[in-house]
């Protein structure tokens, strides 16, 4: 099972510029995704946003490579390292409407998991699925209780055995302990 990370509006969020990579303008972008060759291939139009402050325009991509677990991109107007300065800490977007379906069944955008109603195999209601964290060992569902603190799910077939996008639910078979308040 895997996904891309999402956002608010109808975009998903696909990655983060941590710095500035050289003197030509190239910027070190941290993945938020599955498919970072497909997300930052050359032409993509992404968005740029800013935590605080004003977002630069849409960004063009004019290069990307990977490079060591993270991706060195460049956009069309960003010709040299002053520029790229300017875009540290931009999260990078991309529009939901332009996002494919995964062809693999096991394969979930985030944003269509986000929201979705968690219920154990017995109708037991669970939570909710506010976020998906993706980690070294795997992807993790955020399921807010309804006590209302967060439990993170391991995002597997064995303890998420069905996703039902149409019926708005995830079912959970977890372990004991799994969805009970950590101290």
């Amino acid at each position: 099972m895997s996904s891309t990370a999402s956002d608010d509006a109808g975009q998903v969020l696909v990655g983060v510029v941590v710095r500035v990579h050289g003197l030509r303008g190239e910027v070190v972008v941290e993945p938020r995704t599955d498919s970072p060759a497909e997300r930052f291939a050359v032409g993509s139009v992404l968005q740029g946003r800013r935590p605080r402050g004003a977002a630069p325009g849409p960004l063009t991509v004019a290069g990307a490579r990977a490079h060591s677990g993270r991706w060195l991109v460049l956009f069309e107007g960003v010709a040299d390292r002053n520029a790229a300065e300017e875009l540290r800490g931009v999260q990078l977007l991309l529009s939901t409407a332009a996002l494919a379906e995964p062809e693999d069944p096991e394969e979930f955008h985030v944003h269509r998991l986000t929201g979705l109603r968690a219920e154990l195999a017995d109708g037991t209601a669970a939570g909710t699925v506010t976020d998906v964290v993706h980690g070294p060992g795997g992807s993790l569902l955020v399921v807010r209780r309804p006590a209302g603190h967060d439990a993170l799910v391991p995002f597997v077939e064995a303890i998420v055995p069905t996703v039902d996008l149409d019926g708005g639910r995830v079912v959970l078979d977890p372990p004991e302990g799994l969805l009970d308040p950590q101290d």
